[in-house]
């Protein structure tokens, strides 16, 4: 996925699915040289907050690898993301059983404990109604635009065409094209501006410059100007405010080094998050060293390990 939509449909779904669980981009499975788009592990904390995100909240239930695509995906693409999926399961796996087995030669035991790791499932989204996909998996809907695979496969598909035209399905329909993504636009443009979809999709938005890039007929040319309007207004706002900024920075730069502080902190709770969502206890020596890291690359790093690991030292470098 390298064109700019689908750059876009993986920010988004990975803003949108951090504000409740551990998620992050681009994740590498090693035995099959694949990246998984979007992998997402829910965190317990926040499951209020989760029920209030709609369909996305729903599908972020439990860890889940997604998969947009720009296209109605094939029976073939499918595929690839299935084994996607079981090569990850695989390799959660063996780190967990590595974990257990470090754990049980510290400990002298006689042999190391049997250790358990949930599925993923694996969410594919697309533009149209996958038919071949459909019946290859004996896919059921479950509600409308969304489908379960038959049990046993943990694969649901979500169709964005047949998504109904409301609030709860907003930030999915944004990964849309044509039609779908000018009416998902001109239902975030009509949201108060303080509402969290805004926050997330708008400056998605005007980074990848997609809500000025859709084609229309006569009959949209109204709507859409009304749409790319307010965007241009969002977009000279930011500007605006990244000026201000930067006039800021210039004149203390005490300022901005508290912002990065600021930045470094939500890292690091971000970090004992995913580590919670694991059950993994934190010393409050560990606890300490990782909120009084500020390198971002550091926190970066140790964000990674913690979704997957099964063990604080897998996350920390010389942890001993």
């Amino acid at each position: 996925m390298h064109n700019r939509s689908d750059q876009f449909s993986k920010n988004l779904l990975r803003d949108g699915l951090s504000l409740v669980s551990a998620a992050q981009t681009e994740v590498e499975v090693l035995a099959a040289t694949q990246k998984i788009d979007v992998y997402s592990v829910p965190d317990p904390a926040r499951d209020a907050e989760r029920a209030g995100m709609g369909l996305l909240g729903e599908l972020a239930a439990e860890p889940s690898l997604f998969e947009p695509f720009h296209h109605t995906p094939s029976l073939r693409l499918v595929r690839q993301c299935l084994r996607k999926q079981l090569t990850w399961h695989h390799e959660l796996e063996r780190r967990a059983r590595a974990a257990a087995g470090a754990a049980a030669r510290d400990e002298d035991a006689a042999a190391p404990p049997q250790v358990a790791v949930d599925f993923p499932a694996l969410v594919i989204i697309g533009p149209g109604r996958p038919e071949t996909v459909l019946d290859a998996y004996g896919c059921k809907p479950v509600q409308p635009g969304v489908y379960h695979a038959v049990p046993g496969l943990v694969m649901r598909v979500v169709v964005l065409a047949e998504l109904p035209r409301t609030r709860a399905t907003l930030l999915l329909r944004l990964l849309g094209s044509g039609r779908l993504l000018r009416e998902a636009l001109a239902d975030l443009a009509a949201l108060p501006d303080d509402a969290w979809e805004k926050g997330i999709a708008a400056p998605l938005l005007v980074h990848f410059r997609l809500a000025n890039q859709e084609p229309t007929t006569d009959e949209e040319d109204d709507v859409s100007a009304e749409i790319r309007a307010w965007f241009e207004e969002y977009e000279r706002k930011l500007r605006a405010e990244e000026r201000k900024q930067g006039r800021d920075e210039g004149r203390n730069e005490g300022r901005n080094e508290g912002r990065n502080e600021g930045r470094a902190e939500e890292a690091a709770r971000a970090v004992l998050t995913a580590l919670r969502v694991r059950g993994i206890a934190v010393p409050d020596v560990a606890r300490e060293r990782i909120l009084a890291e500020k390198d971002p690359e550091t926190l970066e790093r140790w964000l990674e390990r913690a979704i997957v690991a099964a063990s604080l030292a897998e996350v920390l470098d010389g942890l001993s």
